[in-house]
């Protein structure tokens, strides 16, 4: 391809044609008006069946990985606690897939879906475990892979968890293309699907989130299968949405729609992802707000047409933690049970230990990753960084936390709290967003009932907030 057909206007103006072709997925099928389309329809006729999906992981050794009762951890929660308060912890070890992350399961069924469809290779852009995931599945079916990150500042100044994410895709004989921070990355992701005919290993595909409700049906077997019980509570890290729409969609496939299913996330707030200045301020690289709070209140920012990580039909809480606070509980897990494993999966793990703290003895919380971890992933690393971009380290009260500015560990572990963020406000977000997308002023009754299922809110809260927005509706 030659001239204007590759610049950055001429591509991103072919978006929908090369993302259609990318993935083999005809969106418009589903679409029920400028703003509804047909969800279910979708994952049912898309995806895969929990059994054919347990069939494809099993052949390449996903899944099936140990349920562990965090006994020493329980007993220093129950210890801050109010007496008869502090339920059991759970931990669903997924550092124990091929890659290293529950990422191996929705990387299991998109390579799988890819090598059927006749794809000669895959790419993915993710600067996170999705791209190790992506690298093993597709070594183990012999396909080619491209995995495309946002790893530089401005100053060619790294972040050492994408650094050492990228280490592990090349380790699996990828090819990795590091970019720096900004729109460079869509484009490159872009022009590479066109010039190869890959197929697009996108995290939001039908085929991405099906893959990661075995997860949610595994933690319902396990713990049914060693406590003869279904969890209270399971905690899920959350950033693009895929992680507590897959999970919370196994729950339910195995007949548990009664746990509450929790979001958390590090709270990156006030500072912008795609900011070089900030870039390496962070020191969370996913879990965090920076794509939590988006992906929740608007989910189809992503690279494909209709996004099936779709968090806000699923949750009942979100909860954020602070960057100290994660760090804090990465080194009680490797010293009070002997798991080193890395950040994101810690930070549902840090959540938990200051929910548990409210629940009563008998009830059962469990935290549904972890992630293996690096050289690059260990807190020394993150730390040292943010040292060097002139970001404050210390220990005291996490609730002096500012992102950016200054990282507070906890002396004790009483101090670690979950912090509740309001889901109307999010609800409120998303209906704003997707008004403004469509661009629609008056919704008819089928519209109204998408946007109740979206949001998980009665028809009185849809309604009001439309109208708030100046949209006239259904009588």
């Amino acid at each position: 391809m030659t001239g204007d057909r590759t610049s950055p206007g001429a591509v991103m103006a072919r978006k929908n044609e090369i993302m259609k072709r990318a993935v083999g997925i005809d969106y418009d099928r589903y679409a029920r008006g400028p703003l509804a389309f047909d969800y279910e329809r979708m994952m049912e006729e898309v995806g895969y069946g929990l059994e054919e999906i347990r069939r494809i992981q099993e052949a390449n050794a996903v899944g099936h990985t140990p349920l562990i009762e965090l006994k020493n951890i329980t007993e220093v929660v129950r210890r801050t606690a109010h007496r008869g308060k502090g339920a059991r912890i759970f931990l669903k070890d997924e550092a124990a897939n091929p890659s290293g992350s529950f990422k191996a399961r929705r990387a299991s069924v998109s390579i799988y879906h890819a090598q059927a469809g006749g794809y000669k290779g895959v790419i993915a852009a993710t600067s996170g475990n999705y791209g190790a995931a992506v690298a093993s599945m597709a070594a183990m079916r012999r396909l080619a892979a491209i995995i495309v990150q946002e790893v530089y500042d401005s100053r060619r100044v790294g972040q050492p968890e994408i650094i050492e994410k990228g280490r592990a895709c090349e380790a699996y004989g990828a090819e990795v293309l590091q970019l720096s921070v900004g729109p460079e990355l869509f484009y490159v992701f872009l022009l590479l699907l066109e010039e190869t005919g890959y197929f697009n290993a996108s995290l939001y595909t039908p085929f991405s989130i099906v893959g990661i409700e075995t997860l949610g049906v595994e933690i319902v077997e396990d713990l049914a299968d060693r406590e003869g019980r279904q969890p209270d509570m399971v905690v899920i890290t959350h950033a693009g949405g895929g992680n507590v729409t897959g999970t919370a969609r196994g729950l339910r496939a195995a007949g548990c729609p009664g746990a509450v299913v929790v979001g958390a996330s590090v709270d990156l707030a006030g500072l912008h992802m795609a900011s070089d200045a900030d870039f390496n301020r962070k020191s969370f690289t996913t879990g965090h707000t920076g794509f939590g709070v988006p992906f929740a209140t608007w989910p189809d920012r992503s690279d494909v047409p209709r996004n099936a990580a779709r968090p806000l039909r699923y949750l009942d809480r979100y909860v954020t933690v602070t960057q100290g606070e994660v760090f804090y509980v990465t080194e009680a897990l490797a010293q009070l049970e002997g798991l080193e494993r890395g950040p994101a999966g810690n930070t549902s793990l840090t959540a938990a230990i200051a929910l548990a703290r409210d629940l009563d003895e008998d009830q059962v919380v469990v935290v549904q990753e972890t992630e293996y971890t690096g050289a690059g992933k260990h807190p020394t690393a993150q730390l040292t960084l943010a040292r060097e971009n002139g970001v404050e380290v210390r220990r005291g009260d996490p609730r002096e936390n500012v992102p950016g500015k200054r990282i507070v560990i906890p002396e004790r572990p009483e101090q670690i709290q979950a912090r509740q963020v309001d889901l109307d406000r999010l609800r409120r977000s998303y209906l704003r967003n997707a008004i403004e997308a469509s661009g629609v002023r008056r919704v008819d009754p089928i519209e109204v009932a998408f946007l109740m299922e979206e949001t998980r809110a009665p028809r009185e809260f849809v309604q009001a907030a439309l109208v708030d927005l100046g949209v006239s509706g259904p009588d």
